[in-house]
């Protein structure tokens, strides 16, 4: 390491990793519920599953972006991290926050849970992705907050660059639009219209900020490429990034209630929501091949070219798919939008947050890359687990196409049950599909405490 706060990094994400493990055991157990109902019932329900499920995604990657961010900004910015000690106390508070939310989810009913923790004084809580008790949606505001001030200040101290810069935006974007999550109005229109400023300009907007800096920074250092051309890429994409995505809000605003023009507006700007996506890809690539440097992390360098693609592939072509309001009027709410969420997010931040553990994590062992053996497992767990997520996909998606017809285009439209019914195989087969990414996974937690003797020393 250059700078000894670096290390601030490492329970980041160790605690990152655990947490992705549990939210995808947690996905295997709402998988086999949706072909075999009561499993596991009453001690874990479906809608308890799946906010944990849901919750524990949200949370891995906030432990992976702060991780990252620790990381890298010392780096950038030549100077140790302003207050170590500030991001050790964060991680246990959030730690702990997040663990007895979900403790929370699983032993307590949700009512009691609200009443518990003061809903009746300020109501936020029962709205999908947004169930976390008012206590943990205020500590995630000062997990935030801490998080943004430790990585200002030591920016402000030290030398700015593109990727820092646009990291900060990012953080900052993230902290303002979490506020969103306070506001709960009686009016239904009101709260779908901004709900949809937590959740789709977190995910659609300056997340992506996030994501682009990290991916930059990797391609930095294991390709050797002049950091003027990537920050001049890295301009370019946040900024469509920010055009399309804010505007782009509107794919969601169809059949809500809401002016007919959003149908437009969300059409088009959705529909222009991949380019920053495929300039992404064109980057990652370009990058690698004008590499002047034979990096010895491999693996790092193919979980970044990894995420340029399913990134565009999940996000971008998937969204595309049904973005156009013709279309969404048929498929809003069917297993479509499923496929698109769930490669999407792996595309986009899963990998991308596994680039970085990739490539940091041996720096903060001691070595410049694992071991050859290490990565050949880590290459494996990446085809696994990417491999699994297109199938998770493309079943998905098929019985999404099929749920449409036989529930909304058909001449004799079906009940929903009944077409849950004719949907079976795709379960079945997403469930196998979803043992092989688990399969991934441990591969890719097991490559960490592979004999290193073969690694390079820093």
């Amino acid at each position: 390491m250059k700078y000894a706060s670096q290390a601030v990094a490492k329970p980041y994400f160790i605690a990152a990793i655990g947490l992705f493990l549990g939210q995808i055991l947690f996905g295997l157990i709402m998988g086999m519920q949706y072909v075999v109902g009561d499993f596991l019932f009453p001690a874990i329900p479906f809608n308890v599953a799946r906010m944990v499920h849901t919750n524990l995604l949200i949370v891995w990657l906030l432990f992976g972006f702060m991780g990252a961010s620790y990381y890298l900004v010392p780096e950038e910015s030549e100077t140790e991290l302003f207050s170590p000690k500030l991001a050790i106390i964060t991680f246990w508070v959030f730690l702990v926050a997040g663990a007895l939310t979900i403790l929370g989810y699983l032993l307590v009913p949700y009512a009691s849970l609200a009443k518990w923790t003061g809903n009746d004084m300020l109501n936020t809580m029962g709205r999908e992705f947004l169930e976390q008790p008012l206590p943990t949606k205020i500590g995630i505001v000062l997990v935030a907050l801490s998080w943004l001030v430790n990585i200002v200040m030591t920016v402000l101290k030290g030398r700015k660059t593109a990727i820092s810069l646009v990291l900060s935006l990012g953080m900052l974007g993230l902290a303002v639009f979490w506020l969103f999550s306070f506001y709960n109005p009686a009016n239904l229109v009101k709260d779908k219209f901004y709900w949809w400023w937590v959740v789709h300009l977190w995910v659609e907007g300056v997340w992506e900020l996030i994501l682009g800096a990290m991916l930059a920074f990797v391609l930095i250092k294991v390709t050797g490429v002049d950091r003027e051309v990537i920050e001049k890429w890295l301009y370019v994409i946040i900024t469509m990034t920010l055009i399309t995505g804010i505007i782009g809000t509107g794919h969601h605003y169809f059949f809500i209630g809401l002016p007919p023009y959003w149908l437009w507006l969300g059409s088009i700007f959705g529909a222009l929501e991949p380019i920053p996506f495929l300039m992404m890809t064109i980057f990652a690539f370009n990058m690698v091949n004008k590499r002047r440097r034979d990096h010895p992390n491999k693996a790092a360098v193919l979980w970044a070219l990894g995420t340029s693609v399913v990134a565009f592939v999940g996000a971008g072509l998937w969204g595309f798919l049904h973005t156009l309001a013709p279309i969404n009027y048929y498929t809003h709410g069917t297993q479509l939008t499923a496929a698109h969420g769930h490669l999407a997010f792996y595309g986009a931040y899963a990998l991308v947050v596994l680039t970085m553990i990739s490539y940091a994590m041996p720096i903060l062992r001691g070595r410049a890359a694992n071991s050859e053996k290490a990565q050949v497992m880590e290459m494996w767990s990446f085809w696994l687990m990417t491999i699994s997520m297109f199938g998770i996909a493309l079943l998905l998606t098929a019985a999404g196409i099929v749920q449409a017809y036989l529930q909304r285009v058909s001449a004799t439209p079906m009940s929903f049950m009944a077409v849950q019914d004719q949907l079976a195989i795709f379960y079945w087969s997403r469930e196998a599909a979803g043992l092989v990414f688990l399969i991934g996974l441990l591969l890719y937690i097991w490559s960490f405490f592979i004999k290193e003797k073969e690694s390079a020393l820093v």
